[in-house]
């Protein structure tokens, strides 16, 4: 269906089983499971106690949506005059409607100034298009600087968590990461390095700390743009950010256009809510600004400033009013850390570098439902809402993977690159659509209604304990309800609406 390109290569749709067939694998990891509940239980009671600090956490909450509804009900007018002011400041903005076209354009930029390496800021856009790979195939290489990056860069391996990439390993394989694949990259580890953090951490800092000081070029993404002044915003906790985009003489941001803000005042409530939801942090130990470029030899910041604003699926899931509440997302990954399926399953088996529940209303939404791990993704939940009450924009995402599921099932008409198209219903979903025009026939019908259920409360003795065929995927992994010894409707009538009984 669409060619949005959102991960790595190993993350392409074409390639990527379906959910079930992947989480099933990873379940049976238990190295895996333990380091995934480890990491989320701990990361979620430090944000519970985080945003109970907050006594107006619930209008902290709502603003942060109407700031974002807001904006993208006019983002249109908020990007141009975001354009007029990176301008202004002495940056130059470039559009890119898909991965294929900011891949280009960041390579060339590079090109430009005949460096062949990046330093990189951890950022989730440039992860989206496969950024590394393609500058890689130019001949330039990119060095992640963010430790969690640096580990799934050196490890060869998979972002598998939002906020912390590497969340997946634990102490022993990141020590043994960095002995085996540092030298390769750089500086090679310590002789004798441990599984400490203190010297994994020592470790990483000495082997970046060369490729700060002779890169002179940065790439980043941003947590937020400012349309009012055109200002840039990162957030990050070790300092690594504020030496990327410091210290090069040219900087490339590669920024979803969702992540505009309208003015200065509405960075007010994200630098509250942001930290908590994400770090458990009442602020991020690294908030770094910058307005274009500057022109002083000695002061900090680039002396050029290239901004690529990138659509790539956005303005497609912009045009579904039940759907584009997902682009509210500022990037926490609170919903990560509290949903039961990501804590069993892992990042991998979401087959996007959008992991969680986010991801499973997000990269169906960017890329389409036509592949197998795409048409899966919305049937990834338990529809707990454990996922809507933490998020810190109030995303709903049990609505919208119900609305994705309808989609699935039944198609219809959405928005593709563009233009109306309308989807055929996927393969293998026949027997569900059958059962929810038969359930749909029957509600609209209460005689009909009323006949079934006293059937089924006469026969029960009889009934099955799993379901056949394509219900056993659903009775498999739990029991089938018992049916009444008689419908509610009946025992209503027959004690007067309980008031007999009371008696």
């Amino acid at each position: 269906m669409s060619g949005t390109f959102v991960g790595m290569p190993v993350f392409s749709p074409t390639t990527q089983p379906a959910f079930p067939e992947a989480a099933h694998e990873a379940v049976g990891n238990q190295t895996l499971r333990g380091n995934l509940r480890h990491a989320t239980h701990t990361i979620r009671a430090k944000r519970e106690k985080a945003v109970a600090e907050v006594s107006d956490w619930s209008a902290l909450r709502e603003a942060g949506k109407q700031i974002k509804d807001h904006t993208l009900r006019h983002l249109d007018r908020y990007l141009v005059q975001l354009e007029e002011a990176v301008t202004a400041a002495g940056g130059t903005v470039h559009w890119a409607a898909d991965a294929a076209e900011a891949n280009r354009i960041v390579t060339e930029l590079v090109q430009e100034t005949g460096e062949s390496e990046v330093v990189k800021v951890k950022s989730m856009a440039t992860q989206e298009i496969g950024l590394n790979e393609a500058l890689e195939a130019a001949g330039i290489r990119a060095y992640e600087t963010d430790l969690a990056e640096l580990i799934v860069q050196l490890g060869k391996d998979r972002p598998s968590h939002i906020l912390v990439p590497a969340i997946h390993r634990n102490r022993g394989e990141i020590r043994d990461i960095f002995a085996r694949e540092m030298s390769e990259w750089g500086r090679p580890a310590p002789e004798g390095l441990t599984d400490t953090p203190a010297e994994l951490a020592e470790a990483a800092r000495l082997h970046l700390r060369e490729k700060f000081l002779r890169a002179k070029v940065g790439v980043s993404g941003a947590n937020f743009m400012v349309a009012e002044t055109g200002t840039l915003v990162v957030v990050e906790s070790e300092g690594n950010g504020r030496m990327c985009l410091t210290l090069p003489e040219t900087l490339i941001s590669v920024v979803g256009i969702e992540k505009i803000v309208p003015t200065w005042r509405d960075l007010e409530v994200f630098l509250q809510t942001l930290p908590r939801s994400s770090t458990a942090e009442r602020m991020n130990p690294y908030t770094s600004t910058w307005t274009g470029t500057t022109n002083s030899e000695t002061a900090d910041g680039p002396r050029t400033f290239h901004l690529v604003l990138l659509d790539n699926g956005r303005t497609d899931t912009l045009a579904d009013e039940v759907g584009r509440q997902a682009l509210r997302c500022i990037r926490c990954s609170a919903c990560l850390n509290v949903c039961p399926v990501y804590e069993r399953a892992g990042g991998h088996a979401y087959g996007s570098v959008y992991p969680g529940p986010i991801g499973a209303i997000l990269s169906p939404q960017l890329r389409g439902t036509g592949s197998a791990i795409d048409a899966s993704l919305p049937y990834a939940s338990s529809l707990c809402g454990a996922c809507y009450e933490v998020c810190p924009v109030a995303i709903d995402i049990p609505e919208v993977l119900v609305h994705l599921r309808e989609r699935v099932v039944e198609g219809g008409q959405v928005t593709r690159e563009g233009n109306k198209v309308v989807l055929k219903p996927a393969k293998g979903h026949a027997a569900e659509r059958a059962a929810m025009r038969a359930a749909r026939w029957a509600f609209s019908r209460p005689g009909a209604l009323r006949t079934g259920q006293r059937l089924a409360s006469r026969t029960r003795r009889f009934h099955p304990r799993t379901l056949p065929g394509p219900g056993s995927a659903w009775s498999g992994t739990r029991d089938l309800p018992p049916v009444p010894a008689e419908p509610f409707r009946d025992w209503w009538q027959r004690t007067n609406g309980g008031k007999d009984n009371a008696k």
